[in-house]
């Protein structure tokens, strides 16, 4: 028998992949978690081939062993953020490429695109992947790359992944998911012909809120040598502390995301009963525009719900703030709960007539749902809400 069918043969569940990962270079002592190397710098002619660790280190080939694993693909590179990720894919393009984007995107990623490569001679162009004409817009333009998220920030639109893969890959143009709202255990990008999926391990993968990191999984050698060499080049890399912790949170990541999702649907459901809240998005209810879609592409819903209330800006900041639970603070995907007010918070770098454009409003608020037990939640929701009624 070959080892890859005996491999397969003995695959296992993904909670049990999360905690027994393949390598932790703790074979001599038998430590339970595997340790942290704060070493800047390797003997030369070391067995783990390491040599400086701008380029690599113990702690980000742990890492990224589980994170492949995980998104059940050959390779993943991490980084020092979600945002380093994007640096490196963007820095393998020249002056005059251009990339065809989503029009709502995490505004970190905006603003990287808009006010930072823009000034390297790098071209967007934004448009609604929700809408027919996507096809019509990559064979005219014939884009370096396409730049969707799925479900989008803030206002979770889902974008079907394998119809716009399906088209690219006819015309050898990659194409990047940023998957940090799913994750891998609701939804992995490269099974639907992607490129690349990216994500913000700060978010969910970590789940503490006490870290910060990016990764990029990929089943193209010639894409993780590209990342490779952005992740030495620019100093792009993560500290070997915090792979350690995110490689620590990961294995809570399936016990976490079930908890959060079966709060942030109650949550959505609470908030559409209320006369106060304008309108509700949350991809399982069947209120959303593209509710079959996200029923077809993701195993689950997620853990965040977007909300618009019937006030104006100072009655939606009143209201976040009045909440006890729901923090008010930027970043998500931890174990407790936040609220965001998009339009000043995520989102503030975004030029106002654009947010008003693809609809952030001053009355749009974004939770990022925990674990913590329901029914406190709920009752903190109604006691902000009765404050602005």
């Amino acid at each position: 028998m070959s080892s890859a069918k005996r491999e397969q043969q003995i695959r296992t569940g993904v909670n049990t992949r999360v905690i027994h990962h393949k390598e932790n270079f703790s074979e001599e002592t038998g430590s339970i978690m595997p340790p942290i190397f704060p070493t800047s710098t390797f003997v030369h002619g070391n067995e783990g081939g390491f040599d400086y660790t701008r380029s690599g280190n113990p702690n980000f080939r742990i890492l990224e062993s589980v994170l492949s694993d995980l998104e059940e693909c050959q390779f993943a590179t991490v980084f020092s953020s979600g945002v380093a990720a994007i640096t490196a894919i963007v820095s393998s393009l020249k002056a005059g490429d251009l990339i065809l984007c989503e029009e709502n995107l995490y505004g970190c990623t905006v603003r990287l695109f808009e006010q930072v490569f823009n000034r390297f001679g790098l071209k967007t162009l934004w448009i609604d992947f929700t809408k027919a004409n996507f096809q019509e817009v990559i064979s005219n333009n014939k884009p370096a790359m396409i730049w969707i998220e799925s479900p989008t920030n803030p206002l979770l639109k889902i974008i079907d992944i394998e119809e716009i893969c399906n088209f690219s890959n006819k015309m050898n143009i990659p194409v990047v998911v940023d998957n940090t709202f799913a994750t891998p255990l609701l939804q992995r990008p490269l099974n639907y012909g992607a490129t690349l999926s990216v994500t913000s391990t700060t978010k969910y993968i970590n789940g503490h809120s006490d870290a910060l990191g990016g990764a990029v999984c990929t089943e193209s050698a010639e894409w993780k040598k590209k990342l490779n060499f952005a992740q030495k080049a620019l100093g792009l890399n993560p500290s070997p502390f915090d792979c350690w912790l995110i490689t620590r949170g990961v294995k809570t990541l399936p016990l976490r995301l079930e908890r959060q999702i079966k709060n942030a649907s109650k949550i959505a459901n609470q908030l559409a009963e209320t006369p106060v809240i304008k309108s509700v998005r949350y991809p399982f209810r069947n209120d959303h525009p593209q509710c079959k879609l996200a029923k077809r592409q993701m195993a689950l819903g997620g853990a965040i719900v977007t909300a618009t209330i019937n006030a104006n800006q100072v009655q939606t900041y009143s209201f976040c703030k009045s909440l006890r639970l729901f923090k008010m603070a930027e970043s998500l995907g931890g174990i407790e709960s936040l609220v965001c007010h998009p339009a000043t918070m995520t989102h503030a770098s975004v030029p106002k007539e654009t947010k008003l454009k693809i609809g952030i409003t001053d009355s749009l608020i974004r939770f990022s749902v925990g674990c913590e037990d329901i029914e406190d939640l709920s009752a903190d929701l109604n006691q902000a809400l009765e404050i602005i009624s």
